[in-house]
C-alpha cells in the first residue's frame, strides 16, 4: 500500500513494531485470542455476527468508514484524510490494522476505507461534524466507537450529560444517518475500559450504564454490535490490563491488534 504524507508515515521502528504486533496476533490469535473472540461472539449476551456464518457485512466495492474518538483517531494524518486505504490517514490503531487485513484478504474487492475519528469527541461532537465527516463520504459500512469521553470528561468536571442523554444523542445520530443513507450497514462498538492507569472505582457503576446504552442503541437500530468490553474482560485472563491498555482507556499495540481481530471476526470480513 502506498503511504500518505511522508512526514506522517511510520518510521522504520514503527513498521518493525507493526510487524511484531501482527506476528504476535497470528500466534496468539490461533489460541487464546481466537478462543476469546469465539466465546464472545457466541455469548447469549452479545449481538454480534456468529463466527460460523459465511455471510459478511463487507461487500465488493464498499466504502467503509471508521468513526469515533481518540481510540479510533490514533494520530491519523488530517492532510491526507480523503485518500482511502493509506496508513497515514487511517492512523496507528485498530482501524488501520482492520483495514490492512481487509486490503490483504480482499484485494479484488475495490474497498475504500476511511478513518474520521477525532480525539476527545463525545456523541454530540460527532453530530456537529457529521455532514462532512460521514454523510458526504456516503459509507456503505459505518463503524462507530464512542462513549468513553462522555463519562471520562464528566469525571473530570468538564461535562455533565448522563448516560440517558448519551443514549438519546446516539439514537438521534443514527436516525439522522439512516435518513440520509437508508442502506447503510451499521456497526456499533462497545465502549470499554480496563481497571488500570486512569481508570479506578470512580468510573463504576456509571460506566456500565454507558456500555448498556450503546448496546441498546445497537439493538434498536439493527446494527452489528462489537463487544469490546467482553473481549478485554476475557483478555485480562491471559495478560494484565496494562498489556492491553496502559492507561486503562487507550489500547496498546497489543490491544489494538486484538480489537482489529475481534472487529473483523464480528463483521465477517
Amino acid at each position: 500500500m502506498s503511504q500518505g504524507n511522508p512526514k506522517a508515515s511510520p518510521s522504520a521502528s514503527n513498521r518493525r513494531e507493526f510487524v511484531q504486533v501482527s506476528a504476535g496476533l497470528t500466534a496468539f490469535g490461533c489460541a487464546s485470542i481466537a478462543a476469546t473472540a469465539a466465546t464472545t461472539d457466541t455469548s447469549s449476551e452479545d449481538h454480534s455476527t456468529d463466527a460460523g456464518e459465511s455471510t459478511s457485512l463487507i461487500r465488493p466495492g464498499d466504502t467503509i468508514l471508521f468513526q469515533g474518538d481518540s481510540i479510533t483517531d490514533v494520530g491519523r494524518d488530517r492532510a491526507t484524510a480523503d485518500k482511502p486505504n493509506q496508513q497515514a490517514p487511517l492512523g496507528n490503531g485498530y482501524a488501520w490494522l482492520a483495514a490492512a487485513a481487509m486490503l490483504v484478504d480482499r484485494p479484488d474487492d475495490e474497498l475504500k476505507i476511511f478513518n474520521r475519528g477525532i480525539s476527545g469527541d463525545k456523541v454530540y461532537q460527532l453530530d456537529d461534524r457529521w455532514q462532512e465527516n460521514c454523510l458526504d463520504i456516503k459509507p456503505n459500512v459505518l463503524s462507530i466507537l464512542i462513549g468513553v469521553n462522555d463519562i471520562w470528561h464528566k469525571l473530570k468536571g468538564n461535562y455533565d450529560k448522563t448516560f440517558v442523554e448519551y443514549e438519546q444523542d446516539y439514537h438521534a445520530l443514527i436516525e439522522r444517518t439512516k435518513a440520509a443513507l437508508p442502506n447503510v450497514r451499521l456497526v456499533i462498538c462497545e465502549p470499554f475500559v480496563l481497571r488500570c492507569g486512569a481508570v479506578d472505582d470512580k468510573w463504576f457503576p456509571e460506566f456500565d450504564d454507558f456500555r448498556a446504552a450503546a448496546r441498546r442503541v445497537s439493538e434498536a437500530e439493527g446494527a452489528t454490535f462489537v463487544p469490546f468490553q467482553s473481549m478485554f474482560d476475557r483478555a485480562i485472563k491471559h495478560a494484565p490490563a496494562k498489556h492491553w491498555a496502559s492507561d486503562g482507556v487507550h489500547p496498546t499495540n497489543a490491544g489494538a491488534a486484538l480489537m482489529a481481530h475481534t472487529w473483523l471476526r464480528t463483521v465477517g470480513a
